[in-house]
């Protein structure tokens, strides 16, 4: 791609911040691993613009055009760095790394860069651009009700929201966004227009299909609330408390019909017997009542920055309805690779085990990684800015608020992270000291039993050197 474009394509990216750190799973990312005393981070420098943009809300900055005459940093200097990261011991025997210009797309060192690893939530990039790239920006995940084939039967239909408030919506917040209270007072209404005061429910969760849990899945993981069991609708992504790993309900579409149930009764509608489950094949009679996620950008931000398995399974799931796929986890993971593949990006050797990296099996390269970030900043490609922007920010947000919380990468690096057992990865963007962007891939999948602080040290350290770069031979 012409260096201009790619100016162009850079410069024309906003970085919208949200409204609050968060101290999130990456799957195993769930202890911060030390606690900080340091000052509080400025806020982070926000994505460049293009000259006579404008600011997508009220909450947006902008950062000065990134100039195109910015220093390349030396080749031989990062290529030393990339030596001294794929050394240390932290690290393992064998490490993928690459490091590329993002206005040229030249790479400036590399070390494995072909070789399948287990890429952990790194992965959950691929999910992210497929999601953004073949479905649109105002893609909502709608929960409906309907006259069932009775008079007194309605239906509530799940359409892929696991993340419903029990009581009202908050037009705030992503998870919560649409409310069973909402839904309910509004079907309430229309019932009570009618006359009838008291109903029978049936579920219908048939939008996906197959497991409810990935064969790869640790049954230990579930437990501990990294993930819950994938369906069509579900409440606070099916937690069964407030906390952020808290235990899942095993049948997530019906414990949202149970509450539904109880909302319904809150405004005067009795629902007898319990709800039970029907098939697509029965005879919908009027829309009653709907409510809606909030749109697709805002859902796929979530689940980079809190890592969250589960909606990002949900969303591959959407993608590959829009496909044609089934939406199961086998037909979720060839509709993202296929939806990449459509973008031009290499993914031979690639194998996915689910969409999010939390099964054992999946394999990717750093090369495959980094053709997802190439896209990102792609002005033809401007649908995934939200990638980029939903990132995680050093020091600041998601699973990168207790890292990068001193240095020139504060505020500055965006990355995707990936951690399991004996696996540490880091995938992402950042403007080094010369006003460069560069793209980044960091792959180590043999680290160890010594869990994630060495690793992550080591990986930090590699890409606050790339922030405060100024180097030129």
């Amino acid at each position: 791609m012409a260096r201009a474009a790619r100016t162009v394509g850079v410069t024309a990216l906003v970085l919208v911040l949200a409204g609050g750190g968060y101290l999130t799973a990456d799957a195993y990312d769930v202890a911060p691993g030390f606690l900080t005393l340091a000052p509080e981070p400025d806020p982070a420098a926000p994505f460049p613009t293009a000259p006579a943009a404008t600011d997508l809300t009220t909450d947006a900055t902008v950062l000065t055009d990134l100039d195109p005459a910015a220093p390349v940093p030396s080749a031989s200097v990062l290529a030393g760095q990339v030596a001294g990261l794929t050394t240390d011991p932290r690290l393992g025997p064998t490490v993928g790394v690459l490091v590329a210009d993002a206005l040229t797309g030249q790479v400036l060192a590399q070390n494995n860069p072909d070789q399948g690893r287990t890429p952990a939530s790194t992965q959950k990039v691929v999910t992210a651009v497929a999601a953004l790239s073949e479905l649109d920006a105002d893609t909502t995940f709608d929960t409906t009700v309907v006259q069932g084939g009775a008079s007194d039967q309605i239906v509530l239909i799940g359409g892929g929201d696991m993340m419903l408030a029990a009581g009202a919506g908050d037009p705030q917040v992503v998870n919560g966004r649409a409310g069973l209270a909402d839904l309910a007072t509004a079907t309430a209404q229309k019932l009570q227009l009618a006359g009838i005061t008291s109903v029978t429910l049936a579920v219908d969760d048939t939008l996906f299909t197959g497991s409810l849990l990935a064969p790869g899945w640790d049954p230990a993981d579930v437990g501990a609330g990294y993930a819950a069991p994938v369906a069509a609708l579900g409440v606070d992504i099916a937690k069964m408390s407030d906390e952020e790993y808290a235990p899942r309900y095993p049948d997530p579409a019906m414990n949202a019909a149970e509450v539904f149930v109880q909302r319904l009764a809150d405004q005067g509608i009795s629902v007898q017997g319990s709800p039970a489950r029907v098939s697509g094949d029965y005879t919908r009679g009027d829309t009653l009542a709907t409510v809606s996620s909030a749109p697709l950008p805002d859902v796929v931000a979530y689940f980079l920055d809190h890592s969250d398995n589960t909606i990002t399974e949900v969303v591959s799931r959407m993608v590959a309805v829009e496909q044609g796929f089934p939406a199961s986890f086998e037909g979720a993971t060839q509709a993202v690779l296929q939806t990449v593949r459509g973008l031009g990006v290499d993914i031979t050797g690639a194998a996915l085990a689910d969409a999010s990296g939390l099964a054992e099996g999946s394999r990717l390269s750093p090369a495959m990684l980094l053709s997802l970030l190439q896209l990102i900043v792609d002005p033809a490609h401007p649908e995934l800015r939200a990638v980029g922007t939903g990132m995680p920010i050093g020091g600041l947000t998601g699973t990168l608020s207790d890292r990068f919380t001193s240095g020139a990468g504060t505020g500055v690096v965006r990355a995707k992270t990936g951690s399991l057992k004996g696996v540490t990865s880091l995938a992402g963007l950042v403007v080094d000291a010369d006003g460069r962007m560069l793209l980044y891939v960091v792959m180590a999948d043999q680290t160890g039993e010594g869990g994630q602080w060495g690793p992550r040290q080591a990986i930090d350290s590699f890409v606050t050197g790339l922030a405060g770069c100024g180097c030129q031979g």
